[in-house]
């Protein structure tokens, strides 16, 4: 019961950190407070949200992401809705994903 309660979280956690970086990321509003909250929301979904299962697709899709996103900062940077909403998923992405991949060493490193 309680890996699918912190599965939920994970997943709400996810949904929401998504819409908010889109949200708050169009608006032009990420100030500190605003990117240590997406921050925050990025641990809870690699802590909670990612099974074994989905690691690998997870990290895969995680970096490519990232990249995609720093390296997309330069082309869209006369966009300001667009290169704050990459700012804001690299926010939420980049924390998820060293979380994960980090679990995933430790797991790699048991067997």
């Amino acid at each position: 019961m309680a890996k699918n309660k912190s599965n939920l979280i994970g997943s709400w956690a996810f949904l929401i950190g998504v819409i908010l970086a889109v949200v708050l990321g169009f608006m032009g509003s990420l100030s500190p407070t605003f990117v240590y909250v997406l921050v925050a929301i990025g641990i809870l979904v690699g802590l909670l949200n990612i099974a074994d299962a989905e690691t690998q697709p997870f990290l895969m899709s995680g970096t490519v992401l990232i990249i995609a996103a720093a390296l997309g900062q330069s082309v869209v940077s006369s966009i300001e809705q667009l290169s704050g909403i990459l700012v804001a998923l690299l926010a939420i992405f980049t924390p998820a994903t060293i979380i994960v991949a980090i679990k995933n060493v430790f797991k790699l490193a048991r067997n």
